[in-house]
């Protein structure tokens, strides 16, 4: 989607560049003037649509990297609590002791807090 401030900025420069022609044709030095300012004021607010646009770019680009990012974190902590929970059902002895260990180094760390 392009940025209003895009094309009415295009629009004052165009009718700028026109109204500053016209004065220079007629001789008219306040209108070649003016026509000139606004041609710059039209410049101006398009080049400052064309930021709006690129911040936006820039935001919609990095939302769907984060988007994908998490997607792919989901799968691989889906597949990995599938994978633990085949290894639980394979092995529940040695789970066991896994767990306990981990649990016995906890508490030893705890309490020496």
């Amino acid at each position: 989607m392009v940025d209003t401030d895009r094309i009415t900025g295009a629009a004052k420069e165009i009718g700028g560049k026109v109204q500053g022609a016209v004065g220079d044709l007629t001789g008219s030095r306040s209108d070649a003037v003016e026509g000139r300012f606004r041609e710059a004021q039209g410049s101006a607010e398009n080049l400052y649509g064309q930021a709006k646009d690129a911040v936006r770019h820039a935001a919609d680009d990095a939302y769907e990297v984060a988007e994908d990012a998490y997607e792919q974190g989901r799968r691989y902590l889906r597949g990995s609590s599938r994978e633990v929970g085949e290894y639980v059902s394979d092995a529940p002895v040695a789970s066991l002791l896994v767990a306990g260990a981990i649990g016995f180094g906890l508490g030893l760390l705890v309490s020496k807090l």
